[in-house]
């Protein structure tokens, strides 16, 4: 059973519902899902490049497609908000599914809107995506901006209400900031690691380390740019690699499945940050795959008690301790 804590499936919703597509999900995805033992997620709301411009109006525009698709897919759906909703959502065949906001660049400087998301249901957010906003800076920002004054008051927000907070895509003065401004535990929902793979998405030892002094999570990102530099290396096997890198470095608890997968986005999107025609990394393409993974991992010596605490269980222990 799969729980993957990082999915862009709202910006596939949102994108097809405009042009006039109902029952997203079930249509295009449901099967694959099933196919990866995928039993629910973290589905996050995006403000998509083009659209990155515009993000204010895009966040209306995925809040207005996700509440017409959950509403009308309920018999699939089960929006969830501790362990005991998703157990529930298994039981009722279901996905359990967590609404979560990937940057809040939408809210502007506007850090009380933060009230309203958690009325709609959000509990998961990251301050930014690549960009620089009035709260955080992103990898492709000023590498000596972090969090600014604004960005702090946010995060006091963010833990009052319970809402997970996410640092993947902050650059690193702004991971290092977050870290020494926060209680709770926090997560890197879709990234590897920097010492197997050195790119600017990816975590250094030192900030891996930090997520589990806070008692945190790291979640595993199948793109393959950030399994491997060189093609031939972008494999499900070198990608279990970086799961014993996190391992060695902080323990079994700490690791997860955050897959961030591509098939919910148009090219339009990945055009602006994937150079060449993306081809995902070999053996783990979708979420359909996940099982090449599980027996990579097998094979490596991992107890069925380790596969399911980083398929699913360390993150409902996450959100029962955050939320």
């Amino acid at each position: 059973m799969i729980f993957d804590i990082h999915g862009d499936i709202w910006t596939d919703v949102t994108t097809k519902r405009i042009d006039g597509v109902k029952d997203v999900i079930r249509t295009y995805h449901l099967d694959r899902f099933k196919k990866g033992n995928m039993a629910g997620g973290i589905f996050v709301i995006w403000a998509d490049p083009p659209h990155d411009t515009r993000p204010r109006e895009r966040f209306i525009e995925s809040v207005r497609a996700m509440s017409s698709e959950i509403w009308q897919n309920q018999d699939i759906i089960k929006i969830i908000y501790n362990s005991n909703d998703f157990y529930k959502a298994v039981e009722e065949n279901k996905l359990g599914i967590l609404i979560g906001v990937e940057g809040l660049s939408s809210l502007g400087e506007d850090i009380e809107g933060l009230y309203s998301l958690y009325q709609i249901g959000i509990r998961h957010c990251s301050l930014t995506w690549n960009e620089e906003n009035p709260l955080a800076t992103g990898i492709d920002g000023d590498i000596n901006r972090g969090l600014t004054k604004l960005g702090k008051e946010a995060i006091k927000i963010i833990e009052d209400l319970g809402i997970i907070l996410d640092v993947s895509h902050a650059n690193d003065k702004t991971f290092w900031d977050i870290y020494e401004n926060t209680n709770k535990p926090f997560i890197a929902s879709h990234s590897n690691c920097r010492s197997l793979c050195d790119v600017r998405r990816n975590l250094t030892d030192d900030q891996i380390r930090a997520i589990g002094e806070k008692d945190g999570l790291v979640g595993l990102n199948g793109f393959n740019k950030f399994v491997h530099k060189e093609r031939e290396k972008q494999t499900v096997e070198y990608l279990a690699s970086h799961v014993d890198h996190i391992v060695e470095l902080i323990g079994i608890d700490h690791v997860a499945f955050g897959f961030d997968f591509f098939e919910y986005l148009e090219d339009n999107t990945t055009d602006s940050f994937v150079e060449g025609e993306y081809k995902g990394t070999i053996g783990l393409e979708d979420i359909s795959k996940t099982d090449n993974l599980i027996n990579v991992l097998r094979k490596r010596g991992y107890k069925e008690e380790d596969i399911e605490k980083i398929s699913y269980k360390n993150f409902l222990n996450i959100m029962d301790k955050v939320l």
